[in-house]
Formats: C-alpha cells, sequence, structure tokens
C-alpha cells in the first residue's frame, strides 16, 4: 500500500461520499463543491494506491478495500473528536439542544444518563422529543436525532452507533403453555401480536405478515409500549427488542429473526460544529458504546 501523499484530512471527504453515497451529499455534508469533492477522493486513491469507490447509476458505493478501510476512518474521525472535545472542554457550553428519537430508545437509554451530562454542563438545556411523527432535521424541529431508519438524503451528518437487536416473546404464562403443547409448524398455532395497518411498513410489521402467511394477528398495536403490554399480559407472541422484552420478564423462542436493525446518529450539518450540539452528540454516541450488547443481543436460554 502506498502511503506518499496521504493528506489525513482528506478521511473526512471520504467518510462523506461513504455515507452520503454522493458527491453531490458528501459536498453538501461538507460545506464544499463537489469537484473539490472529487478531486481529494481520487487524491486519496492515489495516496493508498487502491480504489475506495465504485460510481453506480445510484450513487458511489464502497469497494471492498474501501469497505475495509472504513471502520479506520471511523476511528480517526473518533480521535479527532475527541481530541476537540478535549480542547472544548474548557469553554463553558450554554444553550439549548433539541434530540429527536423513539421512545423505546429515550426513556431506558437516554435520559437515565441525562443526569452526568448536565452535571457537566449545568448552563445546557435539553428538549427530548419523542413524538410518533418523525421531526424533521431540515426544517430545524431538531438539532439532531437517534433513529433506527437511515436518511437518505438532505443537509445532514450520519453516524451508525449501534445495533437492536429483536426476538419473537410472549409471556411466561404463555410459553410454559406453549412448551407443554408443542406444535409443528412455526407460529401455526400461535396467537401473535401485529401492528396497525398505519406501521405495515416496519420491519416487524413486514416479518409478522410473512410469518402469519394469510392469518390475522390476534391483537394489534400501533405503539411498542401497547405491543409489550399485550405480551406481558398473555395474549400471544410479539416481535420485540432484546433488551425491553428480557427486562420486561418476558421470553423468547430460541429463533433468529433477522430482524437487527442499526441506529443512527443524525446531526443537521449546519450543526456539526456547535459546541452545544457537539457535547450531546459526543455524548449519545459514548451511552450507545456502553449499551452495545444490551441493545444486540438476546439472552441466552437457561438448559431445561
Amino acid at each position: 500500500m502506498k502511503n506518499i501523499g496521504l493528506k489525513w484530512d482528506d478521511a473526512p471527504v471520504f467518510l462523506a461520499v461513504a455515507r452520503s453515497g454522493t458527491l453531490t451529499g458528501a459536498a453538501d455534508m461538507l460545506g464544499t463543491g463537489i469537484a473539490t469533492v472529487s478531486r481529494r477522493i481520487q487524491r486519496l486513491e492515489e495516496a493508498l494506491g487502491m480504489p475506495l469507490f465504485v460510481h453506480h447509476q445510484t450513487g458511489y458505493k464502497l469497494t471492498d478495500e474501501g469497505a475495509a478501510l472504513l471502520p479506520r476512518a471511523e476511528a480517526l474521525e473518533e480521535a479527532m473528536l475527541s481530541f476537540r472535545a478535549g480542547v472544548a472542554a474548557e469553554a463553558e457550553v450554554t444553550g439549548h439542544v433539541r434530540l429527536a428519537t423513539a421512545e423505546n430508545l429515550a426513556n431506558p437509554i437516554i435520559i437515565p444518563t441525562l443526569p452526568a451530562l448536565l452535571e457537566r454542563h449545568p448552563h445546557l438545556t435539553l428538549d427530548v422529543i419523542t413524538d410518533v411523527a418523525t421531526a424533521n432535521l431540515h426544517r430545524r424541529e431538531a438539532d439532531l436525532a437517534v433513529r433506527m431508519v437511515r436518511p437518505t438524503g438532505g443537509n445532514v451528518t450520519i453516524r451508525r452507533i449501534g445495533t437492536i437487536g429483536f426476538g419473537l416473546y410472549g409471556s411466561p404464562g404463555y410459553m410454559a403453555a406453549r412448551r407443554a403443547h408443542p406444535e409443528e409448524g412455526l407460529l401455526e398455532n400461535d396467537r401473535v401480536i401485529g401492528w396497525s395497518e398505519r406501521q405495515n411498513t416496519l420491519p416487524t410489521a413486514q416479518w409478522i405478515e410473512r410469518a402469519l402467511r394469510g392469518r390475522a394477528p390476534v391483537v394489534m398495536t400501533s405503539t411498542l409500549a401497547a405491543q409489550m403490554s399485550a405480551a406481558q399480559a398473555g395474549i400471544g407472541l410479539a416481535v420485540l427488542p432484546h433488551f425491553l422484552a428480557r427486562e420486561a420478564g418476558l421470553q423468547p423462542l430460541p429463533i433468529e429473526l433477522g430482524l437487527d436493525q442499526p441506529i443512527w446518529l443524525v446531526l443537521h450539518s449546519d450543526l456539526s460544529a456547535s459546541q452545544r450540539v457537539r457535547v450531546v452528540a459526543d455524548h449519545l454516541v459514548e451511552i450507545f458504546r456502553q449499551n452495545g450488547d444490551r441493545l444486540k443481543q438476546a439472552r441466552a436460554e437457561k438448559p431445561r
């Protein structure tokens, strides 16, 4: 691998193209021109002696070499952010930050950690928005967001900060009755808790529809909290985040659903250098790192 002429400040350009998938999106993130982005990617590829992207009709896709380089570029970014945070630590953080996220991430993961953040920055105030409707960062309805759906465009900076795992869960009573009367086909004779029609685009809703093969769920709800309550009441099985289900005392079926979802930190690009927004973003990155296993992993089944 070559390193002659390598410019370390080309790494943010590489990350911007990788995250946005287009030169235009990367230019918007970086506040520079498309030609500059293209030139710096070409310079980086020449310095490394390898192609980092393939240009398709839909945009720029990472090559295998580029994908392998991505974690190293993110580590470099993290080191720079940490360095900047250390420099900024001497300055007082003041102002109001609006964070949009899902209630199932806000209540158990984010809000319990806020006392430590606010103790470090006593002049910082927060607005945690957990409305069902998604806050629009472009219209400045929020300054940053934690989402499980990756934005596909706009003037935003995006970073993956974790993974949330899902499984099929029921109450202890329901699962005991199920084990006492095992059936041949998965879900063939199970009662299943589903989603209301307005939520039919959710990956979990679509999995349930495929699994039931034309049968209707026994109960449909429009919120995750209602799904949890229905499962705890013994109504049937529900597709739930591992960490919420196990902490509610629900029991899993030992099957892999393939529904794990990435968690994205999204910042309005115009605010990415804002100190008040940056300290909240850094805090979120750290707490989701600390909770990585808790969010992703299912509880191991005890031998019976």
